[in-house]
């Protein structure tokens, strides 16, 4: 008797395999088309008047140097006219993140392409702020702008596994005091479209929500439960490969880590000196 070993194995051989002209496989579409730096220098025919906003560009360089070993720092833009105010923004640009805060005043924040620098807009607010990330973004993040219905709220048909999800969250939320961040990847667990829906509803929704525009898309949004955010990763199609819950003070991939302040304070005073 004949081995298995020496047949020819199933998927192998003539006619196996699809023609040239066949069928080619179809993977889901990667992440893609990141953002990287790249330098913009403004025209100016006359530095004279400009000197305020020269001035606290390097004041800004100083912060972002300063803030890389932690804390942060504020600059009120009232008090330039506007073409001061032109050449900030000009100088400034838009980078990878943007925030929506809630609340009274609500805000506006850009990151510029200067990680770590951003611009801070509202009622009667035009500021840069330098740091990790925007101190209301910290300070208001679970104010509920939603609130949230807790776990009495009615558990319709098809809800299975989002009440033990909401007591692991709930759970971690009160003990929460700083550190590591606790992860629920709710793209490896079995769910439903009606656990998710009443998750949301338990949950309610908090005052931030952030886009950070990298590879694809990160949506980021504070629930009105301490301490917990829900971070959805989109690839270059829309399309949701990543979904998870954090319990965290803020979301890794929002924050400016302590290099790129120090790059961003390089890169601000390389712009500078082009200036002048």
């Amino acid at each position: 008797m004949v081995s298995n070993f020496h047949l020819p194995p199933v998927g192998f051989g003539p006619g196996s395999q699809p023609d040239e002209g066949g069928e080619e496989l179809n993977y889901m579409q990667l992440p893609s088309g990141m953002r990287t730096y790249s330098a913009h220098l403004p025209h100016v025919d006359d530095l004279t008047p400009l000197a305020p906003a020269l001035r606290l560009l390097a004041d800004v360089a100083e912060a972002a140097e300063a803030c890389a070993a932690g804390g942060m720092a504020r600059f009120d833009l009232a008090p330039l006219d506007a073409e001061n105010r032109a050449l900030i923004a000009e100088t400034m640009g838009q980078g990878e993140v943007s925030m929506k805060i809630r609340g009274i005043p609500a805000l506006m924040v850009q990151e510029s392409v200067f990680a770590g620098v951003w611009s801070i807009a509202g009622a009667g607010i035009d500021a840069i702020e330098v740091g990790a990330v925007p101190a209301a973004a910290l300070s208001r993040a679970f104010e509920p702008f939603r609130a949230g219905r807790g776990t009495s709220h009615p558990r319709p048909a098809g809800v299975v596994n989002a009440p033990a999800l909401i007591a692991e969250l709930t759970e971690k939320s009160a003990s929460f005091a700083g550190g590591l961040p606790h992860v629920i990847n709710l793209t490896l667990l079995p769910h439903t479209e009606e656990d998710l829906l009443w998750l949301d509803a338990a949950l309610g929704e908090g005052a931030v929500t952030i886009l950070s525009r990298g590879y694809g898309n990160c949506r980021i949004t504070a629930t009105a439960l301490a301490h917990v955010w829900r971070v959805q990763f989109f690839n270059s199609m829309d399309t949701l490969i990543l979904d998870t819950f954090e319990v965290t003070t803020m979301p890794e991939v929002a924050l400016a880590a302590r290099e790129d302040l120090s790059d961003s304070a390089e890169r601000i005073r390389e712009v500078l000196e082009a200036i002048r």
